[in-house]
């Protein structure tokens, strides 16, 4: 029986979260960085059954079932081993694998291909880190403010002229095998292989499942007629089919459902040197239909972010036309464009991570209005340039594959045109205008409660009501005695109300030495607020809504414990650890 090589198993589990491939089976809930279902392996009533997908498997705590994606289909679906990996690569959106008699080479060729690149990164990462003569290198990596730590994280290199890399490469391994890494290049007046990446740093770029497999160069000086290069296309390297820094992003889906998707390599390792890890860069070319797939297999919203210029801005418009067609239900493309020319990386180490995030919740745009805004302003004031903008649009919502997607966008690009004929209708009978009026401010409060998690909210309304019926929590202290608040900002305002009222019995709000800004966002986003006011001088209603909120903070406090036991479990396997974990998911269902 031939064996499929594992570069092609690796990519497939690098592609399917073990969470939907399970999903498909069994219903899971979140529950901090698992999901929680029953099991598909016993009758049971109470949930034992987990899925992690960060470490890639699931564990039945009733059967002791335990595995990765392809022992689930297996099992699951009483199928053998290959038709479980034909499945999964279809569910992945990868091609089915056609064995050969070149199958064996092909794997070998594989090991060789990544070991050249191990070599040749390894090395002039070192060159980097401790050749004298890679002091313009460091001070160029200095200049763009990073530190040691994103040096080795992303194994950033120095390739120094002081050494023939090629045929240091050749005592190891055969001169096909490194023609064909693309390192390097045959010059015909030299009559020699030259290093393609000479006097420039390098930015290895590895495939989804973390194996280097190409690089890009950036040169520090001005002898180099292009300021970034990178690997020419190989066997195992396409351009359209591979994201920089994919394989650590990807890793993050379950904690983000967005994604950064940004121009250049160190706008990505400026992103994620502060902090904001879920960030991936196209590789030089324009971005492909491909690579949106690739995201759409891990995140729910991309948010394209190219340099604020010139170049950056038609990038963005080639990227918008060459993805609108892969719009699908649940998924979002969303366009960013950043002020005064800034670039991702200059803007957040000038701003900081917060700025950064707020800026973006506030003003990204969605895909189809972005292309909409701008052939809306090539339309001049004549029917030949508003035929030629209406033709334009019909076909690009016409080219969208999803026949959902396509009508919804079809039919906001007819509206909009519509309204530069205002008193016809798209029928072409003639209106009377109506005038509408903006709703910026709920656009404004919505793109705000969008940063607030859940929990938070549900502090908002516990705190709106405790300060509003101060009274009745007088009288009935008990029920707010064991509650814990997790958002900072709300454990200090809630401490200090029952401090500075000597728990309720001394209340009044105008004579509390509170942050007035910290009162002002309960009012603001409490959504308890209508209820209340309803139900504002019937106690036992005030009761019941604030007993429910109280069980929704225990519950998520509940759940934070139940995670931390379950990472506990998952590296200790001790009957303790699970009894406790038992008895915890007991009191939770009892909630």
């Amino acid at each position: 029986m031939m064996k499929y090589p594992k570069d092609y198993l690796d990519e497939i589990k690098a592609r399917l979260k073990v969470s939907n491939v399970v999903s498909r089976t069994v219903s899971l809930k979140k529950r901090g960085k698992e999901f929680v279902g029953l099991s598909p392996f016993k009758n049971e009533r109470t949930p034992s059954f987990t899925v992690n997908d960060e470490k890639e498997f699931y564990h039945c705590f009733a059967t002791s079932e335990h595995g990765n994606i392809f022992d689930f289909v297996m099992k699951t679906q009483n199928l053998r081993f290959g038709e479980a990996v034909k499945f999964l690569a279809s569910l992945a959106g990868m091609k089915p694998y056609v064995f050969s008699k070149n199958d064996e080479k092909r794997e070998k060729d594989w090991t060789t291909y990544k070991e050249i690149y191990q070599n040749y990164i390894e090395y002039f990462h070192n060159e980097l880190l401790k050749n004298k003569n890679s002091n313009d290198a460091k001070s160029y990596i200095k200049s763009r403010g990073l530190k040691l730590e994103e040096v080795k994280d992303f194994k950033i290199g120095y390739v120094t002229n002081e050494i023939n890399f090629y045929d240091s490469l050749l005592k190891k391994f055969n001169e096909t095998d490194v023609k064909n890494s693309g390192i390097f290049y045959f010059d015909e007046k030299k009559q020699k292989y030259i290093n393609r990446f000479r006097g420039r740093v390098i930015f290895p770029i590895k495939n989804i499942s973390g194996d280097s497999i190409a690089i890009g160069g950036r040169a520090i000086n001005n002898n180099y007629l292009a300021k970034y290069i990178n690997s020419p296309e190989t066997q195992f390297y396409k351009k359209g089919s591979n994201l920089y820094n994919l394989d650590k992003s990807r890793k993050l889906s379950n904690k983000f459902d967005y994604v950064y998707l940004v121009e250049g390599y160190m706008d990505v390792i400026g992103l994620y040197k502060n902090d904001i890890k879920n960030v991936v860069a196209n590789l030089g070319t324009a971005l492909t239909p491909r690579q949106i797939s690739i995201l759409d297999q891990f995140f729910n919203k991309i948010i394209i972010c190219f340099d604020g210029d010139e170049s950056g801005y038609k990038a963005a418009l080639r990227a918008a036309e060459n993805s609108i067609a892969e719009l699908k239900p649940n998924k979002e493309i969303l366009f960013l464009f950043l002020p005064d020319s800034h670039d991702p990386d200059s803007y957040v180490n000038k701003f900081g991570k917060d700025k950064f995030i707020d800026f973006s919740n506030q003003n990204f745009i969605e895909i189809h209005k972005f292309i909409y805004n701008h052939y809306y302003k090539e339309v001049d004031n004549n029917p030949s340039s508003k035929a030629i903008f209406e033709k334009k649009l019909k076909s690009i919502a016409s080219g969208i594959k999803d026949k959902y997607i396509k009508k919804y966008v079809l039919d906001f690009y007819l509206e909009e045109i519509s309204k530069l004929s205002p008193n016809i209708d798209r029928k072409g009978k003639y209106i009377k205008k109506i005038n509408t009026r903006s709703l910026q401010s709920t656009q404004k409060y919505y793109n705000e409660t969008k940063s607030l998690t859940s929990i938070e909210i549900k502090e908002f309304s516990f705190l709106y009501i405790i300060i509003n019926k101060p009274e009745f929590i007088r009288d009935n202290y008990y029920l707010i005695e064991n509650v814990k608040l997790f958002s900072n900002e709300n454990k200090i305002l809630f401490d200090e109300l029952i401090r500075q009222s000597n728990n309720f019995k001394n209340f009044d709000l105008s004579k509390l030495s509170i942050d007035q800004s910290l009162i002002n966002r309960v009012f603001k986003y409490a959504s308890v607020k209508n209820i209340l006011q309803k139900n504002s001088d019937d106690y036992e209603k005030i009761e019941g809504i604030l007993t429910e909120v109280i069980r929704d903070l225990k519950n998520h406090e509940l759940e934070i414990r139940i995670q931390d036991l379950e990472e506990k479990f998952s590296k200790d396997l001790s009957e303790d650890t699970f009894n406790q974990l038992k008895e915890l998911k007991k009191l939770q269902n009892l909630n």
